[in-house]
Order: structure tokens, then C-alpha cells, then sequence
């Protein structure tokens, strides 16, 4: 029997001001329950600087491991924008202005809107494939198996739902939660040999405090198969019942 094909991808986000806290990052949370969806595993994210040298290195680190790297950030019309000029760099391409997106930007802005600023925009590495972004018309791009996006989120959200239709999908994620109502300590020795029984399972302890104040856990478990889904939760509810009744 094959085992289910698994399709992965990283998150690099760019930009100093998520990395000084004057942005707080909203599309990681987004991408990741996004891409869980259609059967893309987000496997690790990345933030980084605007600084070519790191946007370079850790594009090609993650581009040769995951199936997609999506990144977020730094194709505005500003000095500091230099994501576009980076992944040219990582894959040796050449970039320039690309006709196909100043045509549809010309869809927004009249002709003497479209300064050099703005211009910036539509620069891309050659050989790229359009992200078109149906929010303001600004595309973002595709190279190889490197999505670029904008940071900002109304502005991702759109490309994101642009490109997904063209990605390869594989088997999805299905999961099941149960709440505890116990402390997490209480129940790690137990929780670990359901986990050690299971190995086709993902089963995940997340505590947190429920409505009276109390330290509470909620159990995850995950698979990309139905039975072995069923199996895990059943082991579960077995070892909180066991647990309880001690």
C-alpha cells in the first residue's frame, strides 16, 4: 500500500517592522489554516530582515526542501521593497519591469499615476507567472516553486486565493479535539504511551484556562486517515476516562 502523498511549504516573512514589533503579523495564521484546507502542509516559517543577503539565503534553503515557499512582504513601491530583486538573486535570473503587469495595473492607475515608484511593483524575475490580486490589481508573482505575496493582509488574502486553484495538493489533515478537563502534568505519563500506540497519529496537548479560571488541556489528534483517526480518539477518551475514575 502507497503512503498518502504529502505536499509541504515554508513561510518567509519579510520585513523589519514584524521583526521590531512595530507590525504585528497577521497572514501567518491565515496561510497556515489556509494551506491545512486544501492539503498543503505549512511545515516552518521564517522571518527575516529586509536585508538581500538573508532573504536570499533563506530562500534557497527553503525552497530545496518544501514542496512551496510562500513569502509575504517587501514588493511595495518603496527603497526597502527589495524582495523581487532577492528571489531574482536566488535563482540567478535577471529582473526587470514586466509588461504583463503594468498592463494590469493600468487597470487602477491612470497613466501618470504610473510613476517609477509604482513601477517598482511590476518588476520581476524573468520567466515569472503572474499572482493576480483581484483587491487593487497590484500582482505579485511566481517563480519555480516560490509564491510572492504582498504583507499586506487584505492584499495576500487575494493572491493566496488566486494561486491556490494552480497548486498541487496532497492528502489532508483531519482532526479531532477532546477536551481534558485536567491538567496537562496530570495526564503526559498516559498521554505519551497512547501516542507511543498510535504512531499514525498526531496527537498534540494544548493547555489553556477554561472559563472558571482553572488550568485545562485540550487533546488534538491528527491523521490523514479516517481510521487511524478513530483509533487515536477512541485510545484517548479511554486513557481521560481511565484517568478519571482513578
Amino acid at each position: 500500500m502507497s503512503s498518502p502523498r504529502i505536499v509541504t511549504a515554508a513561510l518567509l516573512v519579510i520585513g523589519d517592522e514584524i521583526l521590531s514589533g512595530r507590525t504585528k503579523d497577521k497572514n501567518i495564521g491565515h496561510i497556515a489554516e489556509y494551506t491545512t484546507n486544501i492539503g498543503i502542509d505549512l511545515r516552518e516559517v521564517r522571518v527575516v530582515p529586509d536585508e538581500e543577503d538573508e532573504i536570499v539565503a533563506a530562500l534557497n534553503a527553503l525552497r530545496h526542501r518544501y514542496t512551496y515557499v510562500f513569502t509575504t512582504g517587501g514588493i511595495g513601491p518603496t527603497h526597502d521593497d527589495i524582495t523581487a530583486d532577492a528571489v531574482a538573486k536566488a535563482f540567478g535570473l535577471p529582473i526587470d519591469v514586466d509588461p504583463r503587469a503594468v498592463a494590469v495595473m493600468r487597470e487602477r492607475f491612470k497613466p501618470e499615476e504610473l510613476n517609477e515608484a509604482r513601477l517598482r511593483m511590476a518588476r520581476m524575475p524573468e520567466g515569472s507567472e503572474l499572482v493576480h490580486n483581484s483587491y487593487n490589481k497590484v500582482p505579485g508573482f511566481r517563480i519555480g516553486n516560490v509564491i510572492v505575496m504582498a504583507g499586506v493582509p487584505v492584499i495576500m488574502h487575494a493572491m493566496l486565493d488566486a494561486v491556490a486553484p494552480t497548486l498541487e495538493t496532497g492528502v489532508k489533515l483531519i482532526s479531532t479535539t477532546q477536551r481534558a478537563d485536567m491538567k496537562e502534568g496530570d495526564l503526559g505519563d498516559a498521554l505519551r504511551a497512547v501516542a507511543k500506540a498510535h504512531p499514525d497519529a498526531m496527537i498534540g496537548s494544548y493547555p489553556f484556562w477554561d472559563e472558571s479560571g482553572q488550568p485545562n488541556t485540550n487533546l488534538v489528534v491528527r491523521a490523514r486517515d479516517q481510521a487511524a483517526l478513530d483509533a487515536a480518539t477512541a485510545a484517548v477518551a479511554a486513557m481521560l476516562a481511565a484517568l478519571k475514575a482513578r
